[in-house]
């Protein structure tokens, strides 16, 4: 299995269920797709650097997780059509 991470920022207008909500989503794609989660760090609401669909903060987590490439790609396929996520990405780290 690969190593991942995941940013992901959420509406800032979701209350604590809605946010919990967007990660136990995250979580069962995660599993239900072969992969395993190794850390979420805690979200934090940040100022965005700059303006996205006239928002202007929103709700960050990063996630680590290992998983298969159809992992990684079933999450994108999802959080491209979840009206909750502003923005996300997934990256591979660098091997150390």
């Amino acid at each position: 299995m690969r190593s991942y991470e995941m940013m992901v920022i959420a509406r800032p207008d979701l209350d604590d269920a809605g946010n919990q909500g967007v990660l136990e989503k995250i979580s069962g794609l995660i599993t239900n797709n072969g992969g395993e989660i190794e850390k979420i760090e805690p979200t934090r609401k940040q100022r965005l650097a700059y303006e996205i669909k006239d928002l202007h903060d929103g709700f960050y987590t990063v996630v680590y997780f290992k998983g298969e490439p159809k992992t990684a790609e079933e999450l994108n396929r999802v959080l491209k059509i979840t009206d909750e996520v502003v923005r996300f990405m997934i990256v591979r780290p660098e091997e150390k």
